[in-house]
């Protein structure tokens, strides 16, 4: 699947759909709090999760938690 817009291609449609938010400027998800929106709703869920203290993604190693998954892939390599 390929952008008209700059030609970056994907192999899924829906990231193609994702990325032409980029272009067209659109952030369809929205904070029913602060108003803020986002054009990737995993980026409204991390922000909600921040806004609430809620960490959802535990590493099984040590029970750290954290916000986003990206910490979590982050954190995971001290661990031998």
């Amino acid at each position: 699947y390929k952008c008209l817009e700059c030609g970056k291609g994907f192999s899924r449609s829906s990231d193609l759909l994702i990325h032409q938010h980029i272009h067209t400027g659109v952030r369809p998800y929205t904070c029913g709090e602060c108003g803020k929106s986002f054009r990737i709703i995993s980026h409204l869920l991390t922000h909600r999760y921040i806004r609430t203290g809620e960490r959802p993604n535990t590493c099984g190693e040590c029970g750290k938690s954290f916000s986003d998954p990206s910490s979590l892939r982050r954190h995971r390599p001290i661990h031998p």
